[in-house]
């Protein structure tokens, strides 16, 4: 598939997660979820270190979430990342987004080995949806 083509895979379904979700409305974690919201798009905020992000309950990992999301994208650490796919694979994600500065080329290769649709090292969400501060 091209890039074009994973991306409105990955758009294509619902609900998402965003696994680096940020109480700080400054960071990514916090622009991408909220990217989310913007657009009208069931999400979940994951952070092991919140409670409660933008209005919407957090949740500790993607284990805790009510259901199997449709896609996530990870705002974390590469080393992190490598936890959150082998997790999400665990799990029956089928599409990951790794927002860029969150890649590792193991997650990735994870990713990919287990049949999931991956994007990395590409364009970031908020670029593709259009986000409004």
């Amino acid at each position: 598939m091209t890039l074009d083509e994973r991306i409105q895979a990955f758009l294509a379904g619902a609900p998402f997660a965003v696994v680096g979700a940020s109480t700080a409305r400054a960071k990514y974690g916090n622009k991408v979820l909220r990217c989310y919201t913007q657009h009208g798009l069931e999400v979940f905020p994951v952070n092991p270190r919140a409670t409660e992000i933008e209005g919407l309950p957090a949740y500790a990992d993607l284990g805790a979430l009510p259901q199997v999301p449709h896609g996530i994208s990870i705002i974390t650490p590469p080393a992190i990342t490598e936890g959150v796919v082998a997790e999400a694979v665990k799990l029956g994600v089928e599409h990951i987004w790794m927002q860029p500065g969150a890649e590792s080329d193991a997650a990735v290769a994870y990713a990919e080995d287990a049949g999931a649709n991956v994007i990395a090292r590409g364009p970031c969400l908020l670029v593709v949806l259009g986000f409004r501060e």
